[in-house]
Formats: C-alpha cells, structure tokens, sequence
C-alpha cells in the first residue's frame, strides 16, 4: 500500500527556488501605462492646430493607481525608459507569481506519494 506524503516546505522552496531568483534579479517594479502623447497647444496660429505632424511632443506619461486614485504623471525620456523596464518587470512577477500559485496549490492538492520518491 502506498502512503502520501504531507505537503512539504522544504521541497516547495526546492521546487520554487528558479521562479524566487528570477524576481529577486529584477531591479525596478512599478504597475501603471507609460502612454506616449503627442499635443495641440490651443494657440491659433501654431501648425499644431491644423496639420497632426507638428504636433507638440512626445510627452511620456505614467499613468497608474495609488491608494485607489489615478495619478498621471509626465515623465523624461530617460524616466520612461525605466518605468517601461519597471512595468515589464511588474508584469513578469505576476506571470511568476501565477506559477508559484500553481506549483502550491499542486504541492498541498497532490503531494507525492512515498513510491514517486525514488
């Protein structure tokens, strides 16, 4: 008769240790949209106003939630490039999360059976 196994801590941080050094790896994390904007001004007489291509800009903003409010902010070219970086950071952690999710739930639902051990 085969005995099941107790869901084990040691062998889920074995299990998770790949998934915990990919987010330990990254550097800046943020959640939000950097959107990229062009402008019209309102003056009358500025290309802007008639003709798209002269537009004023680009303007990066970050949009993103903070305490359950909206904030817009205007940032740098070089700001932008690291809250890109961060955003894509933000959205790996959470397909990462989503795995070690999974890999739990298995470990507790379904731990291995004393035979699968070998």
């Amino acid at each position: 008769m085969t005995e099941k196994k107790k869901p084990n801590p040691r062998r889920m941080r074995a299990r998770s240790k790949e998934l915990r050094q990919k987010i330990a790896a990254m550097d800046f994390v943020a959640s939000g949209t950097l959107h990229v904007r062009t402008k019209v001004c309102g003056k009358k007489n500025c290309k802007c106003a008639t003709d798209p291509t002269k537009r004023h800009g680009p303007y990066h903003e970050w949009s993103r939630r903070k305490n359950g409010k909206l904030l817009h902010k205007i940032l740098t070219p070089e700001q932008a490039q690291l809250v890109e970086r961060a955003i894509s950071n933000y959205r790996q952690i959470q397909k990462l999360l989503a795995q070690w999710e999974e890999e739990t739930a298995s470990e507790i639902l379904n731990p291995p059976r004393r035979d699968d051990q070998k």
